[in-house]
């Protein structure tokens, strides 16, 4: 479960880490760290973060499935051979 916290907060902060990436490497008289946030836009960037998180949840959402009643066969091994898990 931390894990999947972890990755959406990373996901979020990302335009906001590009950003900070942007100016140290474009700005050299531009001071380093957080700082560089006074002249941000962080609306914007909330927004981009935002975007981000709910695409990419959107993404890999499961949108397959069994109907009610049905049940899942895992992944089983015959003859040496892997035979894929189903719904039955």
């Amino acid at each position: 479960m931390i894990r999947i916290i972890v990755e959406n907060v990373l996901l979020f902060l990302a335009p906001t880490v590009c950003y900070l990436v942007y100016v140290a490497l474009t700005r050299p008289d531009a001071k380093g760290g957080v700082a560089a946030l006074d002249d941000a836009p962080l609306i914007w960037l909330f927004a981009a973060g935002a975007a981000l998180v709910l695409v990419t949840l959107l993404f890999f959402s499961s949108t397959s499935g069994g109907l009610p009643g049905q049940s899942y066969q895992p992944p089983v091994i015959k003859d040496g051979r892997i035979e894929p898990g189903r719904i039955k």
